[in-house]
């Protein structure tokens, strides 16, 4: 007899396990279904987040940071180092080691919430009397509601193949077993930047190849001019926009791109290739036919305000729907599916989800920029502060980048707020809180702020949001 569950959730990334958990504590019978296995061929929990996303890649950016300061950075602080080196293996292993403790935590959390862990690939089947079928590699088990938590995968170049030795995308540059002495990265999005920060850092010769003719499109005007500086004059990546690729062939030990620049044909030889123009969403083998949920051209499943799906009780969260395609968007998604299966009210303002990029340093939004603000036609007002007027980011050697604060011209009320500082990603919380709350910049800069403290540069351009800055 098939087990019969409250809720089935199909994928256990950060979307979905907090779904699941969340379910579970609200008294669901709640069942996760996951295929993942690591490179041991152990079965894992945690999708692509914690096992080839943003966890391993943020160990990987920590490692090798910290080898640059040793290199350029500890001298100043009258720290002397010679004949600094780096174990790729150790690096390698400490990052595995980080993504085992990781996905065994989100074991304990099911064991300790009583979720039921269903290994294997999950699709629908059929909706039954008894609820919708989900087919587990073989095994049928039905459930009254579902919640799809696919998630999504690197998008590939058509007729270039990914090895994941030579032709890489998310996957494989988190494990190169040597430093390239050239590496060639396709996309200067915020992946490509990231693994291209990395293996920068530890020696390669980095060349980023972008199609669109402009640099970060998405991030502020002014946020993207810094981190152009900060890429390509500080930390010296060549990266080449407005390109339009021509044959890629790779051989045994190397990989060639052709492409046009400026009119121009162009022709360079990697080691290895990182190819990171974008993700697709997982909804293939999902069944979608077989219940006629509802997909989109682009093969996201099509979803309301509330992520319900065209089926009811079938529900899609993660990267798998519209959206930004964010972990923690994921996870509020999650949260706020299981809390209305339980009859609440919960919901996810998706205006007030933080955007970072993790390169160093680091990028961070929450609302919207300028351009956003002219097209809309909404009056607002500017106030900018630099980390190199504050004295923590002095002692820290971190004054790269500013805070800027847009604020309603007439209500005083934040729109939107931008950081280009190695601590961007903690500090755009408190104006995550802010705009939650519809707080003006009048409220943050009558916050008292500790000192010295990063969050100074926050309290200080939202004085002078209303042209009463005290330190600039």
């Amino acid at each position: 007899m098939a087990q019969n569950f409250d809720l089935v959730v199909i994928g256990s990334g950060p979307a979905g396990y907090v779904c699941a958990i969340r379910a579970a504590q609200l008294g669901m019978r709640t069942a996760c279904v996951e295929e993942w296995k690591n490179p041991k061929g152990q079965n894992v929990l945690g999708g692509t987040c914690l096992n080839v996303g943003c966890i391993p890649s943020k160990a990987l950016l920590e490692s090798s940071e910290n080898y640059e300061k040793v290199l350029h950075k500890f001298a100043d602080h009258g720290i002397t180092v010679k004949g600094a080196e780096f174990d790729l293996g150790k690096m390698l292993a400490r990052k595995e080691g980080i993504v085992d403790k990781m996905t065994k935590g989100i074991e304990f959390l099911f064991r300790k919430n009583k979720v039921t862990w269903l290994k294997g690939h999950g699709r629908l089947t059929a909706n039954t009397a008894d609820g919708y079928a989900v087919d587990v590699d073989g095994e049928v088990v039905t459930a009254r509601s579902v919640v799809i938590a696919t998630g999504s995968r690197a998008r590939h170049l058509p007729d270039l193949a990914v090895d994941n030795r030579l032709v890489c995308d998310n996957v494989g540059a988190l494990g190169f077993d040597s430093v390239p002495k050239r590496l060639g990265v396709i996309g200067a999005g915020v992946i490509g930047l990231e693994l291209g920060s990395v293996w920068k850092r530890l020696g390669a010769e980095v060349t980023i190849l972008e199609a669109l003719p402009s640099f970060l499109a998405a991030a502020d005007e002014a946020v993207a001019k810094e981190a152009w500086k900060q890429f390509t004059v500080n930390q010296q990546l060549d990266i080449r926009l407005g390109v339009k690729l021509g044959a890629i062939k790779a051989g045994t030990k190397s990989v060639s791109v052709s492409f046009e620049e400026e009119g121009t044909t162009k022709k360079l030889e990697f080691d290895r290739l990182i190819v990171s123009i974008g993700r697709v969403p997982n909804t293939d083998g999902l069944g979608a036919d077989a219940v006629g949920l509802k997909l989109d051209a682009r093969g996201f499943v099509e979803v309301d305000d509330h992520c319900h799906t065209n089926l009811p009780s079938v529900f899609a969260i993660g990267d798998v729907v519209r959206g930004p395609m964010l972990a923690h968007k994921g996870s509020e998604e999650g949260v706020m599916v299981a809390e209305r299966l339980a009859g609440q009210k919960s919901h996810v303002n998706h205006d007030t989800i933080p955007w970072v990029i993790y390169t160093s340093p680091e990028i961070a939004w929450v609302g919207r920029n300028e351009r956003q603000l002219k097209d809309a036609g909404i009056p607002y007002k500017v106030g900018s502060s630099l980390f190199m007027n504050n004295g923590r980011a002095k002692g820290q050697d971190e004054t790269d980048g500013f805070v800027k604060v847009l604020a309603h011209a007439t209500t005083d009320e934040i729109l939107g707020v931008h950081v280009v500082n190695a601590h961007a990603s903690e500090l755009i919380a408190e104006a995550v809180v802010a705009m939650e709350f519809r707080a003006s910049s009048e409220d943050i800069a009558r916050i008292v702020h500790a000192h010295p403290t990063l969050s100074e540069v926050l309290h200080e351009a939202a004085l002078a949001a209303d042209s009463r800055a005290l330190h600039a």
